[in-house]
């Protein structure tokens, strides 16, 4: 397969190549940008010294429509533009940013505070969350990937929600995420000794991703809440960490919650069950395109407690971006992901 990455200096670019790089069905990898064509790609990124000298392309349309697909890993509001001149000419496409994940424009566009896409192309979009939309992945041409926060929220939530062994009437949802998930560009929050030695939290209330994590909700498990959902910075590069408080249904056991999960996951390669919760952690996924989840049931409030970890670079980002290309191309999941993590 020829491959196109658009935002290809960004760390969702950069792991995209890495994984792609390693693909066995994958023989030609561009790299394209709105703002530095020309520079070598390895004079701005030494580590990648004698594999990828190439300069990078400026974006083409008529060069784009001759790869068989096309990853976009851009800040909101560039795909959005991008995209819609290439649904259609033929290469499968991939959106790494938020642009098409909210079927709603005036949700899009409150949330995001900026122009949506055209409603017809959101539309077209088929949402990303691998083992929860397959089939309809494997018949898409246009795939908004979702986002790293609910991505962990959602495979940990969801099989809980849909057995209806939990209350999504009320719903409590603490997120932490490492500071490469802000993205390359530096700014006060991400700065060095504002976020060293500091536990932040930010968009209180406010955060892009609660309509994404509600709307999923409602598509998979066809049941239509309003989550509470906070977001909080760690001064570490990678991983998430999410934790999530709901009300067990009356009767529902500790043992009852493990299995719906190992039931729900027995054939996903990459969702893994781990049963004692206080091993769980975002070293145990960093690198690869794990996500570990957890459940552990509090008898005494009846409430139980549920955990999900990944690395937001790559199950929350390229590497969920990469499982779904497989599945369009018909391709095993694991095809091109199969690492192990880094752990230290």
């Amino acid at each position: 397969m020829k491959v196109g990455i658009i935002g290809a200096t960004g760390y969702g670019g950069l792991e995209l190549l890495r994984f792609l790089h390693n693909h066995k069905e994958v023989e030609d990898i561009a790299l394209f940008t709105s703002s530095e064509e020309g520079t070598i790609f390895s004079a701005k990124f030494p580590h990648l010294t004698d594999l990828y000298n190439q300069p990078l392309q400026k974006i083409d349309y008529d060069a784009l429509a001759k790869f068989d697909v096309v990853f976009a890993s851009t800040p909101s509001g560039v795909s959005s533009n991008l995209f819609p001149r290439l649904v259609g000419t033929g290469p499968k496409l991939i959106d790494l940013s938020g642009d098409f994940r909210l079927k709603d424009v005036a949700s899009y566009e409150a949330w995001y505070k900026k122009a949506a896409a055209p409603g017809e192309v959101i539309q077209q979009s088929v949402y990303g969350l691998t083992e929860w939309n397959e089939q309809a992945i494997g018949q898409a041409e246009l795939i908004a990937n979702p986002g790293c926060y609910p991505t962990a929220v959602l495979l940990s939530l969801l099989p809980l929600i849909k057995s209806n062994l939990i209350d999504p009437s009320f719903l409590v949802i603490d997120a932490k995420s490492g500071i490469s998930g802000a993205g390359n560009k530096p700014s006060q929050l991400t700065h060095f000794s504002e976020a060293n030695e500091n536990f932040s939290i930010y968009k209180i209330n406010e955060h892009q991703h609660i309509p994404e994590i509600e709307q999923a909700i409602s598509m998979f498990a066809h049941v239509d809440t309003k989550i509470t959902f906070n977001t909080h910075l760690v001064p570490m590069t990678r991983g998430i960490l999410t934790t999530s408080y709901a009300q067990v249904r009356t009767g529902v056991t500790q043992q009852q919650l493990v299995n719906c999960l190992k039931e729900t996951y027995a054939n996903h390669p990459f969702v893994r069950v781990i049963e004692e919760a206080s091993s769980i952690g975002t070293n145990r996924v960093k690198g690869s395109n794990y996500c570990d989840i957890s459940v552990k049931l509090d008898e005494r409030t009846n409430r139980a407690t549920i955990i999900g970890v990944i690395d937001n670079l790559v199950k929350g980002a390229a590497g969920q971006a990469i499982q779904n290309m497989n599945v369009q191309f018909g391709l095993p999941q694991k095809t091109g992901l199969d690492l192990i993590p880094y752990f230290i």
